[in-house]
């Protein structure tokens, strides 16, 4: 991401069989030619929510620079339902696999009152997409961005001044906060006991009721 300037590249990180297919078959189709970096965790080849509907890979359908929560999916079955937009407390903003997790935790929590969206294009920055998605929640207290990566990596830093914009063309006067697993000088801890415990911490500071 740091590499990125004036559209010269995209950067995505997808969650559904079905937007990779698209984003490929977009990728194919345009008339211009530019560099396409995919992030493919291997995780999410046997996670169960990673599914996508048969219907979902046709001609109807394109490549999703945002993903909506699957508690406000109308293909989805069997999560909570959550309280009226009015009433939401939390807003999540995410990209790649820490949603899955996220939404995990909430299920169990049985928590109603928080959102959650996850951006699969990472850059260009859907800056309308993410506007368009924000314009309901302009009342929410709570704005965080969530990842799994240290602070100091991840997209934090390449994208907390596009989503301050978002906020500022919004008149919302919140800000994100940033929730992450601790600085760290390489990308992985190297030991899996650490890594699922800093993962745990990751999910319960973001879904905590009150992050103050």
């Amino acid at each position: 991401l740091q590499l990125c300037s004036n559209d010269n590249m995209q950067v995505m990180n997808c969650t559904t069989p079905a937007n990779y297919y698209h984003a490929l078959r977009r990728q194919m189709h345009r008339d211009f030619r530019k560099p396409l970096v995919v992030m493919t965790p291997k995780s999410l080849l046997r996670n169960k929510y990673c599914v996508s509907n048969l219907e979902d890979f046709n001609k109807k359908n394109t490549f999703h620079r945002i993903l909506w929560d699957h508690a406000i999916d109308p293909k989805s079955i069997g999560f909570i339902k959550l309280k009226e937009s009015s009433d939401i407390k939390k807003v999540i903003l995410c990209s790649g696999k820490v949603y899955f997790d996220l939404l995990d935790a909430r299920e169990k929590l049985k928590r109603d009152d928080v959102i959650m969206f996850r951006i699969e294009q990472l850059y260009p920055f859907p800056y309308f997409e993410v506007e368009e998605m924000l314009k309901g929640y302009s009342h929410v207290e709570e704005f965080i961005w969530a990842q799994e990566e240290p602070r100091n990596q991840g997209a934090w830093f390449s994208h907390r001044h596009r989503l301050e914009r978002v906020l500022n063309k919004l008149n919302i006067e919140n800000s994100f906060k940033p929730i992450s697993r601790p600085p760290a000088a390489a990308p992985a801890v190297g030991l899996m006991k650490l890594h699922l415990q800093q993962q745990q911490e990751l999910v319960d500071n973001v879904l905590k009721r009150d992050n103050k």
